[in-house]
């Protein structure tokens, strides 16, 4: 068993480095990986907790921890897929994972919140079936030394993309547990990676993903299978939601 932590990008905290000091801290420590979070914008429950304060960029933020640390993973928990390039971010990940010697590890998910998606001209409708190409695209990028790609939404082919990670392909472990979630998983995901599960609903949705999987002639034997879950420190619950969450034995 393998234990990370997250970094306090999204939490609001005034002084940058406050926030960076948590990977070298981390490792330490032995903890084996970092992870951040994404939003764009502080609205719903992040506008509650953070008002105007700052949510630091997750790609940023771990460049910087690329820089300070030598073993941990570098982990994100999740980018909403949507809100980025698939282009772009396939050349942002593979130059961190080319700077970090291989330890970018690359949470996904689809994102749910409706005024970020309004504010970027994107129909929310379009976001699984945008997560979904978004993930085919990067890895066509990272495993080709000639990709090419053809859709409504993107298309391309004959061009040269460089530099490739260090590592094969940089997993992608998708976030959420909702059926499209599950399915995603099953056919394009390196890893499942949701939030405040149960354990029987873990278990649940890893006997899904694998079953799905084989049907579909994909072997899971080398999937990654994480959770992110809030913790108690000295008796505390770290916040309400994990409070009201259910113990993971």
């Amino acid at each position: 068993m393998k234990i990370g932590v997250t970094v306090p990008n999204n939490w609001g905290v005034e002084d940058p480095k406050q926030v960076l000091e948590f990977g070298p801290l981390a490792e330490e420590q032995g903890y084996d990986s970092v992870w951040v979070m994404d939003h764009l914008f502080n609205t719903g429950y992040i506008r509650e907790r953070l008002e105007d304060k700052p949510y630091y960029h997750p790609m940023s933020t771990l460049s910087y921890l690329a820089a300070i640390t030598s073993k941990v993973d570098l982990g994100t928990s999740v980018l909403v897929l949507p809100y980025h390039n698939p282009v772009e971010l396939a050349k942002y990940a593979a130059t961190l994972d080319q700077i970090s010697g291989g330890r970018v590890i690359l949470g996904v998910g689809v994102g749910a919140m409706t005024e970020e998606f309004e504010a970027l001209g994107i129909s929310m409708r379009q976001r699984g079936s945008l997560t979904d190409e978004c993930m085919d695209i990067m890895k066509e990028l990272w495993s080709n030394r000639l990709p090419k790609y053809q859709s409504k939404r993107w298309d391309f082919s004959d061009l040269y993309f460089s530099p490739k990670p260090v590592q094969e392909t940089i997993p992608l472990w998708v976030g959420g547990s909702s059926p499209g979630a599950i399915k995603r998983a099953s056919l394009r995901g390196d890893g499942w990676h949701p939030t405040g599960v149960s354990a029987e609903g873990y278990a649940l949705g890893k006997a899904e993903i694998t079953e799905t999987a084989a049907a579909a002639g994909r072997d899971t034997s080398n999937m990654s299978w994480s959770t992110r879950v809030e913790v108690e420190v000295h008796g505390r619950p770290s916040s309400d939601r994990a409070a009201a969450r259910t113990t993971i034995p």
